[in-house]
């Protein structure tokens, strides 16, 4: 059974998935299309077993949902709205990817 998850659930969901450059990749691959595993995996130039743990996080966050076609699986944004924040996050971390905050951000790998 899918519920509806609340607001801070699916902003801190959405921000687990953004973590991690794969999966920021991944996302941005379904966003432009569905895909098969095999597909993925050579178009990120990662094994199979590595790319079915990203799937699994981005399938665990919500964002995506496995697609039975036959005796295989295509991958697609669970909402095409997400296609869309996708697009208006990319627009702001341009805009502010010059601009660090934290005086340790490079050692601490955040801001």
């Amino acid at each position: 059974m899918l519920t509806i998850a609340p607001e801070i659930e699916v902003l801190t969901r959405f921000g687990r998935a953004l973590a991690d450059p794969i999966r920021c990749q991944l996302l941005l691959s379904l966003r432009q299309a569905p895909a098969h595993p095999a597909d993925l995996a050579e178009s990120l130039g990662i094994s199979r077993t590595r790319l079915s743990n990203h799937l699994a996080c981005l399938r665990d966050c919500g964002l995506i949902v496995a697609v039975p076609v036959g005796r295989r699986t295509r991958y697609e944004l669970a909402d095409p709205r997400l296609a869309h924040a996708l697009d208006d996050l990319r627009t702001a971390v341009v805009a502010v990817a010059a601009d660090r905050t934290c005086a340790e951000a490079t050692e601490k790998g955040c801001c």
